[in-house]
């Protein structure tokens, strides 16, 4: 059965995508812990990221840098966190959290029906970075 992350990537389920290439996409999150708090997810089926192949990680981890990047400049946070926790999804995938504190970092403080609104100005924000950066992997 595929994984809610693979039903997003084929279209069964709304997302709000930042990035696709042919390895990987980056989405927000639907309960994000702060505003941009996205998720960076392979498109083939991986449960643990011990899992994946050395290749398939470090894909993950450049695709991470880059919509990090776009993240740190459209939020302005102290850091933006990463973190791979894998209990939820059994399909690997990277947290990116804008932060300012350590606490920034604890699930149970993420929100749980955001404001569409919110939502798509925190994906608008992100894009808008990626595009100037001069990346052409932004999703629309």
């Amino acid at each position: 059965m595929p994984s809610i992350f693979t039903r997003i990537i084929e279209g069964q389920l709304p997302g709000r995508f930042l990035w696709r290439d042919e390895r990987a996409v980056a989405f927000l999150t639907i309960a994000p812990i702060k505003p941009g708090h996205a998720l960076v997810v392979p498109i083939e089926e991986v449960d643990h990221w011990l899992d994946a192949s050395p290749e398939l990680n470090a894909h993950l981890m450049a695709v991470a840098q880059k919509v990090g990047a776009a993240i740190q400049t459209a939020f302005e946070p102290t850091k933006v966190g990463l973190m791979i926790a894998g209990i939820e999804v059994p399909h690997v995938h990277l947290h990116l959290v804008p932060i300012h504190e350590l606490h920034d970092l604890d699930f149970s403080r993420a929100i749980s029906d955001p404001a569409p609104e919110m939502m798509d100005d925190a994906a608008e924000k992100i894009r808008i970075r990626l595009r100037a950066a001069g990346h052409t992997e932004v999703a629309d």
